[in-house]
């Protein structure tokens, strides 16, 4: 009875383990991080890492739209959350915002790397 206890609360850690890895935010594709729908993510230079919170709001957030965290969303490994000036939640990737850029219309687009050289793609 032991060794069968035993057994399926390993299945069951096992299985919580490949969830977590697939309820991550983002991956890296192409030598970038993207998002779950393929598009790329970028970090902003005035972003402050370990801060908290974004920089980029109003107008800034329409042009970069913060990747968005759901209310029941935590931080895992390298992803954390912080919250926008409107209490919204957002991802972030070792302590800073990460966005998507709106002149970025099909998946692996990078069109917003080194824009005005303070918006960056995230590097594998």
């Amino acid at each position: 009875m032991t060794t069968r206890f035993l057994t399926t609360t390993l299945a069951l850690l096992t299985l919580s383990a490949a969830a977590m890895a697939a309820d991550a935010p983002a991956k890296f594709a192409g030598g970038a991080l993207v998002d779950a729908k393929g598009m790329t993510l970028y970090t902003f230079d005035k972003d402050t890492a370990g801060s908290g919170k974004s920089a980029c709001n109003g107008p800034c957030a329409t042009l970069w739209p913060p990747a968005m965290a759901g209310a029941a969303d935590q931080p895992m490994g390298d992803f954390g959350v912080v919250t926008r000036d409107d209490g919204s939640r957002q991802w972030s990737f070792k302590g800073k915002p990460v966005y998507t850029y709106q002149a970025d219309k099909k998946a692996g687009d990078r069109t917003g790397d080194n824009f005005k050289d303070v918006w960056h793609i995230i590097k594998e």
